[in-house]
């Protein structure tokens, strides 16, 4: 499911200032459409992380660029690793 701008606001409860400051520091990356910017399922579990990142454990801005991209990075070396699995158990077959 996808949601514009105003669905996203009021689906996560964020401000306006907030989730153009989530875009800029691209914690969020919406995808962009010829009628704006569209918000995934993805991108409300990523925003309801940052919220608890921030409210409950106090992560800073700095802490949670850090978190955001080693989470990126552990998740793209998950996607290569069952990538290769795939490629090895299609070989051995």
């Amino acid at each position: 499911m996808t949601m514009d701008k105003q669905e996203f606001l009021a689906s996560s409860g964020l401000e306006v200032q907030t989730l153009e400051f989530w875009i800029e520091q691209r914690w969020l990356i919406p995808e962009e459409t010829a009628v704006g910017m569209r918000f995934s399922d993805v991108d409300m579990a990523r925003a309801r992380l940052i919220r608890e990142l921030r409210h409950d454990f106090g992560a800073n801005d700095a802490g949670i660029d850090v978190i955001l991209h080693l989470m990126d990075q552990l998740h793209g070396m998950r996607r290569a690793l069952a990538q290769l699995r795939g490629e090895i158990q299609g070989r051995s077959s």
